[in-house]
């Protein structure tokens, strides 16, 4: 979307770096070209004490026969990466995080969740407060990887952030950094059905807008909110 994307942009438009407990056993979920691919969950601390349990997906050629169990200390090197799953007759947009790389957890960063993104805005960004008056704005970014295909990302900014955000047009090119989180939240199904669901999306911290130029490198002014 919007944009070419380079041999070298698609290895730093999308890092993920994760630290956390191992709180599902992997299982197999689907196969490409003859390998496996898995999922498990990892639980991640936040600062605050809440912890977020984060879709993980590696190939089997990663595992090379490891056994990774519950409760196992894990540090990851991947992307967030976005796909589609057919659910009762609906396409669903499915949020994983793609593991590149397992490193050792115990030379880890000080910062278990991390995560930068480039990509672009593809869709009208949603802007609204809560009832204690917090501002929120939901952005969704499309970030190009290989191939010719791209990941469509959800970022919730907050405050200043917000206020940036909410007037961004469509095909406006950003940086973000923040950290994956997770939240549940209840769907009404009907007037007398509904379903508690997670809903995964980056928490941004820093934006920076991005000037798209072929001769002359992109600049941006970056907003940093502190409420983040």
């Amino acid at each position: 979307m919007n944009g070419e994307t380079t041999n070298e942009e698609r290895f730093t438009t999308n890092i993920v770096r994760l630290t956390g407990e191992i709180c599902s056993a992997p299982a197999l979920t689907h196969e490409i070209c003859g390998e496996g691919f898995y999922e498990f969950f990892v639980s991640v601390p936040r600062l605050s004490g809440k912890r977020d349990v984060i879709p993980v997906t590696a190939a089997e050629r990663l595992l090379c026969g490891a056994t990774l169990r519950e409760g196992d200390k894990v540090s990851i090197e991947g992307q967030f990466r976005s796909y589609n799953r057919l659910s009762d007759g609906r396409s669903k947009l499915m949020l994983t995080v793609f593991v590149k790389e397992f490193t050792d957890p115990t030379c880890a960063s000080s910062e278990p969740n991390s995560v930068e993104l480039t990509g672009y805005v593809c869709k009208d960004p949603v802007y609204r407060t809560t009832p204690l008056s917090r501002e929120i704005c939901d952005v969704l970014l499309a970030v190009n990887r290989a191939f010719g295909k791209s990941d469509y990302i959800p970022c919730i900014a907050w405050g200043r952030n917000a206020r940036y955000c909410k007037m961004l047009p469509v095909g406006t090119k950003l940086r973000v950094a923040g950290r994956i989180q997770s939240r549940q939240y209840v769907k009404k199904l009907s007037e007398d059905e509904s379903e508690t669901r997670t809903a995964y999306e980056i928490s941004v911290g820093r934006i920076e807008r991005l000037r798209v130029d072929r001769q002359i490198s992109d600049c941006a002014a970056t907003v940093r909110d502190e409420e983040a």
